[in-house]
């Protein structure tokens, strides 16, 4: 068989049945495989390599499983390397798989830039954000590369790998038996989880913060072990739709963008126990050693490398696969009846005190708009304000997921992820765009109004990139260059954008304005949310400062009523 047909046969074992990518001359092989093999994997046309690479995390992230982008050779394959970079740094399991010139044009042996056209050196490039990159010299080696690549993607922390295929090799016909296989080692854990316990048992105010690394475990499972271990929880961003909104223990998400309630919470524990938390600048602040000044900290992470960035030098580090730890706690510890009570009715004091607080500066737009999205929905989010909205307003329902570009923060995530994220459950999806974000990939309205799919993509207009000129305002003496349309920022009608792409337009400028009407309406939405005046992110956290002291600053009073409960 044809080596580009047993890559395709290799991907359907794994279960896989979508993938995404862009036609060119060096994947024609693959290409032409992929429709062999139609009714059981299907090869979706994207109109930009990005966007291929990012509908693949998103397949990924809302179905647990592992993504496939391909492209071709050149700037197909560098036009993918925003999309690895996020899978890179939110840990998500995706192969991709880019085609080369043939080996008898490859210039690497020269020392020269090209030899080949369109030929680049993609797997130098990407060797620093994948867990493995290759290039595939022999076409007996391609069962060995592609079985080594997938167990790394999936195993420890996960994240993207990389094929490069010659197209030489893609068409050469190979014997099965002739083949170089591979065999994959799974890493055990050898620590002693039994310090946690003893530390539970010593504490009076303990506190759980979960980290993005928990959404790919079912979600009732999450569910349960938050329920069993019966003390407060907080979330990273990334990770608010762990639990429900309105779930008893659940105290919101940390950090500089995080809700007041569980930065107060946090600051007032005496014990933290982080699951799969990075505990980076955002979450902890720019002085580590202002966040949670007495609580005794044990650190949960299967990458070394993020424990030797440290909170404080006496905190309990465990290298270990999440689901390991608690697993063992649903097992080993035994939860005392009323043992915290004091300390959940301090917590449940705080969120009473801050209750409305912020009010006045949260979009309630989102919201509201969260009020008519059903359960088991996926949500995907962009990059800028409107995703900081998101993950402070939004009331998660059962069975939802929200989707973010995390770590690497890509604008132009939202519109494709939706995509992804439809084909790996099948069911509607909510896509939150800024005007700005939006038309980092807008030509993927295309790829939704040519196969009508039942994404509601909305569009938080504020005639800016208000994330950035918010920033301005307070460090550039209100220098709006670049960002507003005095500055040289514009964007296109919205309403016209619609009828383009021949999708349904409703426009809000008003809350009241808001409905359900979205939901009911067949096919693509596209839902303008015009605001009318300069749009800000609060509360939001002073470089410098500790996390519960947020701007805009709450009343003395309270703050030091709070801070001595």
């Amino acid at each position: 068989m044809k080596v580009s047909d047993f890559i395709v046969e290799f991907l359907i074992q794994k279960g896989i049945k979508d993938v995404f990518g862009y036609p060119g001359g060096m994947v024609i092989h693959l290409m032409d495989s992929f429709s062999k093999y139609e009714r059981q994997i299907q090869a979706h046309v994207c109109y930009h390599e990005q966007a291929a690479a990012f509908e693949a995390c998103a397949y990924a992230q809302a179905s647990g499983g592992v993504g496939v982008a391909y492209a071709t050779s050149g700037p197909g394959a560098t036009n993918m390397i925003t999309g690895i970079c996020n899978a890179y740094f939110d840990s998500v399991p995706v192969i991709f798989i880019t085609g080369q010139v043939n080996t008898s044009e490859c210039g690497q042996a020269y020392g020269i830039r090209q030899r080949g056209f369109q030929e680049t050196d993609i797997v130098d490039m990407v060797k620093k954000v994948t867990k493995y990159a290759v290039y595939v010299e022999a076409a007996n080696k391609i069962e060995y590369y592609l079985e080594k690549a997938y167990q790394i993607a999936i195993s420890g922390r996960k994240g993207p790998v990389l094929l490069d295929i010659p197209m030489n090799i893609q068409r050469e016909k190979i014997e099965k038996s002739e083949m170089i296989g591979d065999k994959a080692e799974n890493k055990s854990f050898s620590a002693d989880y039994s310090v946690i316990i003893d530390m539970l048992r010593k504490a009076k105010r303990p506190c759980l913060i979960l980290g993005a690394t928990l959404k790919q475990f079912p979600k009732d499972f999450v569910c349960e072990f938050v329920d069993y271990m019966g003390i407060p929880v907080v979330t990273s961003m990334v990770a608010m739709d762990l639990l429900e909104g309105n779930h008893f223990l659940n105290y919101g998400f940390l950090g500089a963008y995080g809700q007041r309630t569980a930065n107060f919470v946090v600051a007032k524990s005496d014990f933290i126990l982080a699951i799969g938390a990075r505990m980076d600048v955002r979450q902890v602040g720019g002085k580590r050693e202002q966040f949670a000044p007495n609580a005794q900290i044990i650190r949960v992470d299967i990458d070394e490398n993020e424990l030797n960035y440290k909170i404080r030098e006496d905190e309990i580090d465990i290298i270990s696969d999440a689901m390991e730890v608690m697993k063992y706690l649903l097992t080993f510890y035994k939860p005392q009846m009323n043992v915290f009570s004091e300390w959940k009715s301090v917590c449940a004091k705080i969120r009473n005190k801050l209750d409305g607080m912020d009010d006045e500066i949260y979009n309630h737009f989102v919201s509201k708009i969260s009020q008519y999205v059903p359960e088991n929905i996926t949500i995907t989010t962009d990059v800028g304000q409107n995703q900081v909205w998101v993950a402070q307003s939004y009331q998660v329902k059962r069975g939802q997921k929200i989707l973010f570009s995390g770590g690497h923060g890509a604008m132009g995530y939202s519109l494709p992820a939706a995509i992804g994220a439809y084909y790996a459950t099948g069911r509607p999806v909510i896509s939150f765009n800024g005007d700005g974000g939006i038309q980092m990939n807008i030509q993927e309205l295309e790829f939704i109004r040519r196969e009508k799919l039942p994404i509601k993509v909305f569009v938080f207009n504020n005639y800016a990139l208000g994330m950035i000129r918010h920033f301005q305002e307070m460090y550039m003496n209100c220098n709006y260059t670049q960002t507003v349309s005095a500055g040289g920022y514009t964007s296109p009608d919205f309403k016209s954008i619609a009828k383009a792409y021949d999708m349904a337009y409703i426009l809000y400028e008003n809350l009241s304005e808001v409905s359900g009407a979205f939901m009911s309406m067949e096919g693509p939405v596209l839902v303008e949310i015009k605001l009318k005046k300069e749009t800000y992110v609060f509360p939001k956290l002073e470089f410098g400062k500790p996390n519960q002291d947020q701007e805009p600053l709450i009343d003395r009073e309270l703050f030091r009523e709070l801070m001595e409960l």
